[in-house]
């Protein structure tokens, strides 16, 4: 009893501590915010034209005005859904391949040189090339899920390389079976490592969408109408579609950290 009653203090200073450090950490970006608006609005009096660097007050002006149309959550929402399909899917191939490539020599043999390909060719040639293959509409799940599947690969094959072989030995001693053994020894072992591989596959994943969108001149998507903004010049929609990527990038990295994070508490205080 006294061992559960010191786990459930424990619990709740950490909340406890995380919840103190919330109001710091919004301060911290909120200063960061202010110091890169004040580094915009510099570079655009210095340059002294809209069409080079538009001001900061045009910018929110236009991105105000886009919020209020529908075509503009129609637009985001293909965005996401496309970096969403490409993202998951690489996540699974990437556990799969880092579970096959961990179990099987002749896998890894495979495997790895193809994954080096994807690592250093030019993610360019990868668009232009399924854009021969697929329809315009399946170009950045596609490109997402090869930028993301690398990475996750990775983390995974080195969290699978570091599981504790004692710990291993205890499941097959109580004679866990493989779901236990998976849920209660490998999967909390791994988990730090995956949540480290999405933290920085996401903003990747983002990345490489956008820009499959934007050669595919999808209309329907954000890549799309940056390319449109291109085109025409208007500088102002090209900082405005970019200021929405950034901010769905970043809310849908911590949306998801935070998740697997409190996944990783719970299981962690039911054992």
């Amino acid at each position: 009893m006294r061992k559960k009653g010191m786990k459930g203090e424990k619990n709740a200073e950490d909340k406890g501590n995380k919840a103190g450090n919330l109001p710091a950490a919004i301060l911290r970006g909120a200063i960061s915010a202010i110091f890169w608006i004040l580094v915009w609005y510099a570079a655009y009096r210095l340059t002294g034209q809209d069409i080079l660097v538009a001001s900061p007050s045009r910018v929110a002006g236009r991105l105000w005005f886009l919020a209020g149309t529908s075509s503009f959550w129609l637009t985001v929402l293909v965005s996401f859904l496309h970096v969403a399909e490409g993202l998951v899917t690489g996540c699974v191939a990437g556990i799969v391949l880092a579970v096959l490539t961990w179990r099987c020599r002749l896998c890894d043999i495979v495997v790895r040189p193809a994954i080096g390909i994807i690592k250093a060719a030019p993610v360019t040639s990868f668009i232009i090339l399924a854009l021969f293959w697929l329809g315009r509409e399946s170009v950045a799940p596609l490109i997402t899920m090869l930028m993301v599947l690398p990475i996750v690969w990775g983390n995974v094959t080195e969290g699978l390389g570091t599981l504790d072989r004692n710990l291993m030995v205890m499941a097959r001693t109580y004679r866990f079976g493989r779901g236990k053994t998976l849920r209660f020894v490998i999967v909390p072992s791994l988990m730090p490592y995956f949540i480290a591989a999405l933290s920085s596959a996401i903003g990747f994943a983002w990345k490489a969408g956008i820009a499959a969108e934007l050669l595919a001149n999808d209309g329907r998507a954000v890549g799309g109408r940056i390319n449109q903004a291109k085109i025409y010049l208007e500088t102002e929609d090209l900082f405005a579609w970019t200021i929405v990527v950034i901010v769905l990038s970043i809310i849908l990295e911590k949306s998801t950290v935070h998740f697997l994070g409190r996944v990783r508490m719970t299981e962690a205080e039911k054992r």
